[in-house]
């Protein structure tokens, strides 16, 4: 589409900006088709959008997003409506804000809770400074269940600043927004009773809503109004507005098209993990079920349909889920956590003090881990092997594909101790092994002074891809279904006599398996030549996740060089 200039924004008439917006609606659904990404969460915030263009001055004032689900009409109004087509494509523009991208994008975001944070800090760092523009937050009803807003708000009476805090009450995060925040937003849509309102007020915030945001006859004069009150202090404009708006297939299922997928999809884990706990539930009452507002997207409807009492959505609130599930483990449940990787990191404190310490049974179901590609460096689940692996009673497994993941989670019933499995999106489904907790699979077995230990089945496929090449070139190696990182086994890495010892895993290089393994002979005095293949030490961008993969550490070249190497005696 042809790009909007900010003269011409401010310039046009109500009818010219209602055509503005479906012009943007129009694009957005065009490349989201083609790219993949967020739709429905875009389409809603286009009006508001509009307006906060239109009566701000961007980017000298300045607009954080909280996650950054919805920018992207801010990206088509901010000079990059012709790279718009690149969306969340490898050396395109991003799907979130990204202050390496425009000066438009002032703070990258990505995870919930972050923008009232965000903007007390330009706001204090601007009155220290003695500049003057406007700081708004554009926070979602979602977010606003995350207790990171909170400390935020009990902020802004301390820090003596003023902010835009505008809040998009759409009734939604990912999944439909649950908890007595929700409640409370809910009956401000009404006539909002008196002691509704001093929530805010007492913050030090001046409240004003409720306002239309799908409207931009409504929204435009409350915008301007809360602008001018903002001079005298903090101001919270609340917005309804609609998820999906102007697409009726996306108004009517929000959850189905929050995020959507350039691609036929292949079968998820998450499917599996659905059936696995429904069927171990209906024979064990003590089974529970926890997500922090990502009921659909981790698998988890069918439990929360058959086992409502025991189905728990806290919102985002990822924290309180972690010690929510610890202390009913300490009661006598069986809790199961289902978490996107990139999510869990904000539990990282819980997981050790709560779970881990106390030695309780909870297990962690890691979705998403490894690459998740067109999301970028927020969402790429590559840490997570190496912020578990240190904690102390910690079980951490790494399923081959969907029937080791079924295997693991029917062992994980009567396991009395703390669990964490983690898994990709997709994958195949395979057959379902006994297995036994903390021990390796040989895969395949040859006379070769070469040994490969893959965690995982993006990495075992690669074992697999480099032995193809290997053997046309009259080379062979050992395969090893590393399936747990923690504990190792130990008997089997004591037994292995080769000479050279090759890690692939999906997740950063430091503090993975190839560290663990490589620590591991160190510390019985074994020599090998033990090489590592993971990602290298940075934050991987968007793209497609097998050339990440690729181009950050896991390319099937380098690791058959490894093979040739060890072959040739170097």
């Amino acid at each position: 589409m042809k790009q909007i200039t900010g003269g011409e924004l401010k310039a046009a008439s109500l009818e010219q900006l209602k055509a503005y917006c479906s012009d943007l609606r129009e694009e957005i659904f065009r490349t989201v088709s083609v790219c993949g990404g967020h739709l429905s969460s875009n389409l809603g915030t286009v009006e508001l959008t509009i307006a906060l263009h239109r009566v701000f001055d961007f980017p000298r004032d300045k607009l954080i997003f909280d996650v950054g689900h919805q920018c992207y009409a801010h990206k088509l109004l901010s000079g990059r409506a012709g790279a718009f087509h690149t969306l969340r494509k490898r050396g395109g523009i991003s799907g979130f804000p990204k202050r390496s991208e425009s000066e438009y994008d002032c703070y990258d975001t990505g995870h919930a809770g972050t923008a009232v944070s965000a903007a007390l800090g330009f706001a204090k760092a601007r009155d220290l400074k003695g500049e003057d523009y406007e700081v708004i937050a554009l926070v979602g009803d979602g977010s606003f269940n995350n207790g990171l807003v909170y400390e935020a708000l009990n902020s802004i009476k301390i820090l003596h600043s003023r902010v835009l805090i505008v809040l998009n009450d759409n009734g939604m995060s990912i999944s439909p927004t649950v908890g007595g925040m929700h409640e409370l937003l809910g009956e401000m849509k009404g006539e909002p009773p008196l002691e509704d309102v001093r929530v805010f007020e007492r913050f030090g915030l001046s409240y004003r809503g409720v306002v239309n945001g799908n409207d931009l006859s409504e929204l435009l004069p409350a915008l301007e109004e809360a602008k001018k009150q903002l001079r005298k202090g903090s101001v919270l404009l609340h917005v309804s507005t609609k998820k999906g708006q102007g697409y009726a297939f996306c108004e009517s299922a929000p959850v189905e098209t929050h995020g959507i997928s350039p691609k036929e999809k292949q079968k998820e884990y998450n499917e599996a993990l659905g059936e696995e706990l429904c069927a171990l539930a209906t024979a064990r009452p003590e089974i529970v079920a926890v997500t922090a507002a990502m009921t659909d997207n981790l698998g988890l409807r069918p439990f929360f349909d058959r086992f409502p009492e025991r189905a728990f959505d806290v919102g985002i609130c990822e924290e309180h889920a972690s010690v929510l599930c610890a202390s009913m483990a300490a009661a006598g449940m069986k809790p199961y956590y289902a978490i996107f990787s990139t999510f869990l990191e904000r539990a990282f404190d819980e997981i050790i003090h709560d779970i881990c310490a106390q030695n309780l049974p909870v297990t962690l179901c890691i979705d998403r881990a490894g690459v998740s590609g067109a999301d970028g460096e927020t969402h790429q689940g590559v840490f997570d092997l190496s912020f578990l692996s240190f904690i102390p009673n910690l079980t951490v497994a790494v399923p081959k594909d969907i029937g080791e993941l079924r295997a693991m989670l029917r062992l994980s019933a009567d396991f009395r101790g703390p669990l964490a499995i983690r898994y990709p999106r997709e994958g195949s489904e395979g057959e379902i092994p006994e297995l036994e907790m903390g021990k390796f699979e040989v895969l395949h077995s040859t006379m070769s002074d070469i040994v490969v230990l893959a965690a995982g089945e993006r990495c075992l496929n690669l074992a697999r891809e480099v032995q193809n090449r290997a053997l046309c070139e009259g080379m062979d190696f050992t395969i090893v279904n590393a399936r747990f990182l923690r504990p190792l086994d130990e008997e089997l890495l004591l037994s292995l006599p080769q000479s050279t010892v090759v890690t692939l895993e999906d997740n950063a290089l430091i503090s993975g398996l190839g560290d663990a393994v490589a620590r591991f002979y160190r510390m019985h005095g074994i020599e090998k030549r033990v090489l590592n293949f993971g990602f290298d030490d940075r934050f991987l961008p968007h793209g497609e996740p097998r050339g990440l993969m690729s181009e950050f550490g896991l390319d099937p070249e380098q690791i058959l060089e490894a093979v040739r190497s060890a072959y040739a005696g170097r």
